[in-house]
């Protein structure tokens, strides 16, 4: 009877001992597809189904904010400067911000009632501001999403209207947000937690529902088609951490936010981020051979950070693999080693190890003293 207690006991803690061994398991949404990334880090927390084609519907208006942005840093166009409303955009279908043909809009007003109103005559009338045409700025649109590296992505519209030929995919998407979010954090802040905007004394709220749920939403874009279904990309952030979720073709508005609320609560719940290396910090420093300093610094252009399970931080280990026999010329930013890191005794990833400044040749004599010491080296 003692052995057979003994025996119980040990079967029931079992359960408890994987639990403790294990990894946070993700949670099973309820749409085709979706993605969960950490921003500083890049690293994907969760997913499903990410690399599927899909129709992104209004999430293309992502793009169309982002070539737009784009537009006003190079003074393409300016932010008070009237658009004025051609037949085509007053005729475009779905959602709408209703201009009217014949009349002049600023781009900052085009600007909300795409981001805000998901207005597809607004998207029409900031294409053809850009490029002259909306077939145009499809070309744009494709040849950005290569640029950043939008693998299985294909642009024919501005605004996301259906086509066979017009598709993405979550991982393309959150390429595309995270890229919004990095390269124009001041327009991102300023326009995509707005809450409403009234125009044509029309006055329509954003359809992004999490920005009334949760006060770390601070973005992005909802999209719906028939073929798409509901779909929502959102971004949060919670101290020093940005979460970004991608949650395509859900049932219903309320579900694309539910299920999204349930990926960035994993995340933030679940996960740490660590910052190993600060931007520039040097994570070593290399002997160099026939350049005007004898040594040079090693580390990262940007803050490196990664993101492990919750108590996993003490668990992280790094081991340098420098290049053998660097010689100069140097160039700042030239890959010199990589720096191999572990979790809990497994590998986790490589990452390649920069120089952090430039180390140009010796003169002559000292190439020449490097050359001879060398031979004995």
């Amino acid at each position: 009877m003692l052995k057979l207690r003994s025996l119980l006991l040990i079967l029931l803690c079992l359960p408890v001992l994987a639990a403790a061994q294990q990894l946070p398991v993700p949670p099973v949404l309820a749409a085709k597809s979706w993605l969960l990334v950490e921003v500083s880090s890049g690293q994907e927390l969760a997913s499903q189904a990410a690399d599927q084609r899909l129709d992104p519907a209004s999430l293309t208006k992502l793009m169309t904010a982002y070539l737009t942005f784009a537009a006003l840093r190079q003074g393409t166009i300016k932010i008070d400067q009237a658009v004025p409303v051609s037949q085509k955009a007053w005729k475009t279908g779905g959602s709408r911000m209703f201009i009217q043909v014949g009349t002049q809009v600023k781009v900052e007003d085009l600007l909300k009632g795409m981001i805000v109103q998901s207005g597809n005559d607004a998207c029409v009338a900031l294409a053809e501001a850009i490029a002259g045409d909306e077939e145009n700025f499809a070309q744009m649109m494709n040849r950005e999403a290569q640029r950043l590296g939008m693998k299985e992505s294909s642009f024919r519209n501005a605004s996301g209207l259906p086509d066979p030929q017009h598709y993405t995919t979550a991982r393309d998407l959150a390429t595309l947000a995270a890229a919004l979010i990095r390269d124009f954090p001041e327009d991102y802040a300023k326009y995509y937690a707005l809450k409403e905007f009234r125009y044509n004394n029309i006055t329509q709220p954003n359809r992004n529902r999490l920005l009334w749920i949760d006060p770390t939403v601070d973005g992005l874009k909802t999209g719906h088609t028939e073929a798409a279904g509901y779909c929502l990309v959102s971004s949060a952030k919670r101290g020093s951490r940005r979460l970004l979720s991608v949650v395509l073709g859900a049932a219903s508005d309320k579900v694309r936010a539910q299920e999204s609320l349930k990926l960035l609560s994993y995340g933030f719940q679940f996960y740490d981020a660590v910052q190993l290396y600060a931007r520039n910090e040097a994570v070593s420093t290399l002997p160099v051979w026939k350049g005007q300093e004898n040594a040079v610094k090693i580390g990262f252009a940007n803050d490196f950070v990664v993101v492990v399970p919750k108590g996993f931080a003490p668990k992280i280990k790094t081991e340098l693999i420098p290049q053998q026999r660097l010689m100069a010329p140097l160039a700042q930013g030239q890959v010199l080693g990589t720096l191999k890191v572990s979790l809990d005794g497994k590998p986790f990833g490589e990452y390649p190890l920069l120089a952090l400044e430039a180390v140009p040749s010796a003169g002559i004599v000292g190439r020449m003293v490097d050359t001879v010491r060398l031979w004995f080296n």
